[in-house]
This record gives structure tokens, C-alpha cells and sequence, in this order.
């Protein structure tokens, strides 16, 4: 019981763990297809959670904390808008690039904050995934703004509309991010296409290089509190 209460008040102070949850709690919740009043602000009330927590980390890691909060702060004010029921197109995409702006904002600061040290902490290995996730969301942004724009951007042969659903977007940026491959959404549009392209050569960096990081700071000999004291 008492490593459970420990490891409950550490897992307190890791906001990366934090806006990994609410991430998946969001993922989870993007399965589901009701859109009633209370849906809506729930998934709403979890957006707002994890932009508030990406303040947080915003705040606590090396980066330009003012210009990041104000993508946090615009993409909150607009999704209250679009929750009101205020949702033209100008709002939508008002609040997307805001979000995608807060997103890639987040994943820069932590990226950083992995590179600052020379120590891999809990708090990192949870950054690590952090970041993934976070870039994912953030191109995902990108693409609900690129069909909104142009709304034959994307082909899915299960879905005859030309909007695609926020779950299909989000499918389409983890397989690009992860280099799988697996998603049947084609992007048409040339911004898609360049998008598509970007986030893959995004995804494969990434992998390649916090890789590297975590497996070079694994074999770095760390001084021992007897060798630090001489």
C-alpha cells in the first residue's frame, strides 16, 4: 500500500505522465460517436485539461514560455466559441492552428528538457512518449485545417464525405509519425501531401534520435556520491 500511495504522489509531479493520460482518455473517447450535449463537453472539458497541462510544461521547460501560453490561451478562448455553437470556418481554424501551435510548442519544450542533462530520469521516459504523442496531435491539427481549407485534401474509401473524422486524422498521423504505413486515408492536396511528408521525416528523426539518447545515457558513467565526496 505504501509503495502504491508512493508512487501515486511522484506520478503527482510529472505533468508529461499527466498529458499522456489525458491523451489516451481522449483517444478513447474519439471511438465513441455521440454527440449530445454532454459529450461534447466532455471531450471539451479533457481538450481544455490537456492544454492547461501543456501550460505546465510549457512553463517548466527551456523554451519561450509568453509565446506559448498564448497558443494555449487562443485555442482555449476559440474551442469555448466553438462550444457555444460559434463554430464558422474562420473560428475552426482559428482554434486548430492555436492547438497545433500549443502542441508543437509543448513537444519542443520537453525535447529540450530530455537533451538538457545527462541523467534519464522517471520524468523523461515519460516526456519521451510525450513528445510522440504531442507531434502527432499537433500535424492531425494541421490536417482538420488543410480539409477545412481545401475539403478534398483526403481519399478514404470507407468514408464518401469529404470531411474526415477527427479519429481518421489522428489514425493518418501516427502511421505517418511511426513510419507503419497501416492507414487507408490518402492525402490529395499538395499542403497534404507536403504535410504528409514533413510529419514523416518528423517521425523518423525523432525516432532515431531519442533513441540514440536514451541508449548513450544508459551507458554514461555516472559519478557515485563516494567519488563526488573525494
Amino acid at each position: 500500500m505504501r509503495s502504491i500511495l508512493d508512487f501515486w504522489a511522484s506520478f503527482r509531479l510529472l505533468p508529461s505522465a499527466w498529458l499522456l493520460l489525458v491523451q489516451f482518455v481522449l483517444l478513447i473517447l474519439a471511438m465513441l460517436t455521440f454527440h449530445d450535449v454532454f459529450y461534447r463537453t466532455l471531450t471539451w472539458a479533457l481538450g481544455v485539461f490537456a492544454l492547461l497541462i501543456i501550460a505546465k510544461v510549457i512553463r517548466q521547460t527551456p523554451m519561450f514560455t509568453f509565446l506559448g501560453l498564448i497558443f494555449v490561451s487562443g485555442a482555449i478562448i476559440s474551442s469555448v466559441f466553438i462550444l457555444l455553437g460559434y463554430s464558422n470556418l474562420t473560428i475552426q481554424i482559428f482554434a486548430h492552428s492555436c492547438e497545433a501551435l500549443a502542441y508543437f510548442s509543448a513537444a519542443y519544450g520537453l525535447f529540450r528538457y530530455m537533451f538538457a542533462d545527462r541523467y534519464l530520469t522517471r520524468d523523461e521516459l515519460f516526456a519521451a512518449a510525450a513528445v510522440f504523442t504531442l507531434i502527432a496531435w499537433g500535424f492531425a491539427f494541421l490536417y482538420n485545417i488543410c480539409q477545412l481549407l481545401i475539403p478534398t485534401s483526403f481519399q478514404n474509401p470507407n468514408n464518401a464525405h469529404h470531411l474526415q473524422t477527427w479519429l481518421d486524422l489522428l489514425f493518418l498521423s501516427f502511421s505517418l509519425q511511426s513510419a507503419t504505413g497501416l492507414s487507408d486515408l490518402m492525402p490529395l492536396s499538395p499542403p497534404a501531401r507536403v504535410l504528409a511528408m514533413l510529419q514523416m521525416f518528423c517521425g523518423v528523426m525523432y525516432l532515431a534520435l531519442i533513441v540514440t539518447r536514451l541508449i548513450a545515457l544508459q551507458y554514461i558513467a555516472h559519478p557515485t556520491k563516494k567519488d563526488s565526496d573525494k
